[in-house]
C-alpha cells in the first residue's frame, strides 16, 4: 500500500482514534495529571489558572497564548530539589528559556544547562551566576566557548575532540582552567521516538564508548593537563518512562570511570545521568515522581560504584520537560468546524504548528478540552487542527471535545511548555505567541507577543 504522501498522520481513515481512547463519562472533567496544579473549572464551567478565568486572559492577551501557571514550576523545582538533595539539579533551558524562567529557577535554587550563545546570553542577562550554568552542545564555535570561558561558566560538557583542542587553545591562551565534564555515548536507545533518543552510536552527541573515543578522549585532557576533567556525563534520550535504560547506562559509564582509575589513577569526583523524564501528555502516560526517580537513580549508581569499587561521585541531572512541560497550557480559539463527510470532524484553532510543531514532528500525542464554557452535549471525536497551508498542521490528533463545539470558542491543550514556545517559527508569516505567567490571581507577560512589525524588522529588502 503507498504511503499517503502528506505523512503517516493522514494514512488513517475513518473516525477511530487510537485504541486506547475511550468516550469520556463526563467530556468536561480535567485529568488532574495532564494539568496545571492550580487548574481548574470554575462555576460558570470555564477554566481557571491560579484564580484567573481564562475567557478574561484570552480577553486581554489575545489567542494563541501560552499560559505558564508560575506556582507549579516553581513547586516542581522545589520537588527536584528536595529529591536530589546532595545532588546538582540543572534545568534544561532548551525545554523552554526565558529571562523570567532564568530567575524563577534560580531562586529555587537550581542549576542552569544551556547549550547555545544565545541561551547563554539569556542566563547572564537574566543574572544567573555564571557558575552555575553548564554548557552543553555538539558544535559549539569559537565565539560561544570564548564567551562561556571568559563568563567563567562552571561546566563545559565536551562533545568531540574538536572541541578539546579548541577549549584547550582558549585556556592557554587566557591563563584558566575550565571545568569539563566528557559527554558518553553508551549505546543505550531510550524507548521512545527515534529522533530524540541520543545515546545510541549512530548519532551526532558524544564520545562513543564501544569504540574507544570516549577513553581516548579522557586520557587526552588528563595527559595535557590544561582542562580540569571532572567527571562524565550521559543522557539516554527523551520522555523516559523506564529506569532500565537509566540503569544500563551508569553501569557501562562506571565501567570507563574505573577504567580512567586503573589507567591513570584518577577518580573523576563528578556523574552527570542527564535527563529525559517523561511527562504526562496523555492519560496513557504515567511519569515518576522526582523523589521515585531519585530513589531509583540513587539505588543505580550506589550499586554499580560498589561494584566498581568506585567512591560514589557527585551526581547531577538535568531535568527540563518534567519541570515547564506540565506547568503550561496553550490557550486557542476556535475559528471553524468542519465535518468531512462523516469520516472526521476537524476543529481548526487561530495557531498550530508555528506554535506546536511536536506532533507534526515527533507524532507527539497531546489532549484538549473545552476552556471558555462547560457542555451537556455528547463526546465528539474531533481532531484540533492549525490555521496553516499545511495538511500536516495538527495540534491534537484525536480528543473528544462537547458536539456543540464552536467558533469563538475557547480550547486549552495541557503540556505545551517544553519544545513548543521554544521551537515555535514564524511559517505563514504568524507572529509567534506570548508567554503569560499566572500567579495568585495575577498575569504578567513574560515574553510578548510577536507583531507584524517585527517580522517586517527583520526583512531588508
Amino acid at each position: 500500500m503507498r504511503a499517503h504522501e502528506a505523512g503517516a498522520l493522514h494514512g488513517d481513515i475513518g473516525n477511530r482514534g487510537p485504541a486506547w481512547l475511550r468516550t469520556p463519562v463526563d467530556v468536561n472533567a480535567l485529568v488532574p495529571q495532564l494539568w496545571p496544579r492550580h487548574v481548574a473549572r470554575g462555576p460558570a464551567g470555564a477554566l481557571t489558572v491560579a484564580g484567573l478565568d481564562v475567557r478574561d486572559l484570552a480577553a486581554e492577551f489575545g489567542t494563541a497564548a501560552y499560559v505558564l501557571d508560575e506556582d507549579d514550576l516553581r513547586g516542581r523545582c522545589r520537588e527536584f530539589r528536595a529529591a536530589f538533595p546532595d545532588a546538582d539539579v540543572y534545568y534544561a533551558g532548551k525545554a523552554f528559556l526565558c529571562r523570567a524562567v532564568v530567575r524563577m529557577i534560580a531562586e529555587e535554587g537550581l542549576f542552569l544547562d544551556v547549550c547555545t550563545g544565545g541561551e547563554l546570553a539569556t542566563a547572564l542577562s537574566a543574572g544567573m551566576p555564571p557558575e552555575r550554568i553548564g554548557f552543553h552542545g555538539n558544535n559549539k564555535s569559537v565565539t560561544e566557548l570564548t564567551r562561556a570561558v571568559d563568563a567563567g561558566v562552571g561546566r563545559i560538557i565536551v562533545d568531540s575532540f574538536t572541541e578539546i583542542d579548541r577549549l584547550t587553545a582558549l585556556a592557554r591562551e587566557r591563563g584558566v582552567r575550565p571545568r569539563v565534564l566528557l559527554r558518553v555515548t553508551v549505546g543505550v536507545e531510550a524507548h521512545t521516538h527515534e529522533f530524540i533518543a541520543t545515546a545510541h552510536e549512530d548519532q551526532k552527541f558524544g564520545f562513543s564508548l564501544a569504540g574507544g573515543a570516549a577513553a581516548t578522549a579522557a586520557f587526552r585532557i588528563l595527559d595535557e593537563d590544561v582542562l580540569e576533567l571532572r567527571g562524565l556525563h550521559s543522557h539516554i534520550g527523551s520522555q523516559i518512562f523506564d529506569a532500565s535504560g537509566f540503569e544500563v547506562s551508569a553501569r557501562r559509564v562506571l565501567a570507563l570511570q574505573a577504567q580512567i582509575r586503573d589507567a591513570r589513577g584518577v577518580e573523576l569526583p563528578e556523574l552527570d545521568l542527564g535527563g529525559g523524564f517523561g511527562i504526562a501528555y496523555t492519560t496513557q502516560d504515567d511519569p515518576a515522581s522526582p523523589h521515585e526517580l531519585a530513589k531509583r537513580l540513587r539505588k543505580i549508581v550506589d550499586g554499580e560504584c560498589a561494584a566498581e569499587n568506585l567512591a560514589v561521585p557527585h551526581l547531577s541531572v538535568e531535568p527540563g520537560r518534567a519541570i515547564v512541560g506540565p506547568a503550561v497550557f496553550t490557550l486557542y480559539e476556535v475559528g471553524t468546524v468542519k465535518d468531512v463527510d462523516g469520516l472526521r470532524t476537524y476543529v481548526s484553532v487561530d495557531g498550530g504548528m508555528s506554535d506546536n510543531i511536536r506532533t507534526a514532528l515527533y507524532d507527539a500525542s497531546y489532549s484538549a478540552t473545552l476552556a471558555n464554557r462547560a457542555s451537556s452535549t455528547v463526546p465528539m471525536l474531533a481532531r484540533v487542527v492549525g490555521k496553516h497551508c499545511e495538511s500536516g498542521d495538527i495540534v491534537v490528533k484525536d480528543e473528544f471535545l462537547p458536539a456543540d463545539v464552536q467558533p469563538g470558542d475557547l480550547v486549552a491543550v495541557p503540556g505545551t511548555g517544553a519544545y513548543c514556545r521554544s521551537m515555535a517559527s514564524n511559517y505563514n508569516h504568524v507572529p509567534r505567541p506570548p508567554v503569560v505567567a499566572v500567579r495568585d490571581g495575577h498575569a504578567r507577560v513574560i515574553v510578548r507577543r510577536e507583531t507584524e512589525d517585527d517580522l517586517l524588522a527583520l526583512d531588508v529588502g
